[in-house]
């Protein structure tokens, strides 16, 4: 986090409410990782638990965003550390939606189960886009702890990978469709399953972007990689 301030609980303030990000963000880290567990197992209990997890999610956005604006209107930061404030709002947001993507994963997971074709349906393709959205999203929390612009610049070039997952799982559905129409229904619940996976990953990638905006103060959102690197040289 930025340097420190003459006003100690100022420091004390702002660590604090980085630390709930943190908190925050194991929180998703964990419902992720149970609803790629749900999906793998086609659990209905652990998928239950995951949407049960949604309610804790929303409350802790509530109370940050809560203490976000308490300090602001304290503090009135200026410069850098309104850019944090400013980061850290978003970052909060963004794990909010995250946790609504791994909820809709527990939830399209309850839906094939209940439609009895859970062993027909191609659905071991997509943890590895899974397990590399979970990884994306922890490595963004990790440089957000550390304002890792290298690691930032990382995790902006391995979203295209899960985006190139989901492409190749798109035509791998489509396909399975067209071979056997029964299964429409319950593909198209893969279908949202895959796209919420996808999702994870751009809000993993948005993060990053936060962190180049806290560091540099440019705002990189719709910059292409190579002139978002040129900047940081």
């Amino acid at each position: 986090m930025p340097d420190k301030h003459l006003s100690t609980q100022f420091d004390t303030e702002l660590n604090n409410v980085s630390s709930r990000v943190m908190e925050l963000g194991g929180l998703v880290e964990s419902q992720i990782r149970q609803a790629v567990f749900a999906l793998s197992q086609f659990s209905s209990e652990v998928a239950d638990q995951v949407i049960e997890q949604e309610a804790h999610v929303n409350s802790m956005e509530v109370e940050i965003d809560r203490e976000l604006a308490s300090i602001i209107g304290r503090r009135q930061p200026t410069a850098v550390d309104l850019r944090l404030l400013m980061a850290i709002s978003k970052t909060t947001a963004n794990l909010e939606r995250v946790g609504d993507e791994a909820e809709k994963i527990a939830r399209m997971v309850k839906s094939i189960i209940n439609s009895g074709t859970t062993r027909s349906l191609p659905s071991s393709e997509l943890r590895v886009a899974a397990e590399m959205a979970s990884s994306l999203l922890r490595k963004a929390l990790d440089a957000f702890a550390r304002l890792d612009t290298k690691t930032a610049i990382t995790i902006l070039k391995e979203d295209d990978l899960i985006d190139q997952e989901f492409d190749g799982f798109l035509r791998i559905l489509i396909t399975y469709m067209m071979e056997d129409p029964r299964t429409i229904s319950s593909s198209l619940d893969l279908l949202f399953i895959a796209k919420a996976i996808e999702r994870i990953g751009d809000h993993a990638k948005n993060i990053a972007e936060f962190i180049i905006y806290i560091v540099k103060g440019d705002d990189v959102r719709h910059t292409s990689i190579a002139q978002i690197e040129s900047s940081l040289q």
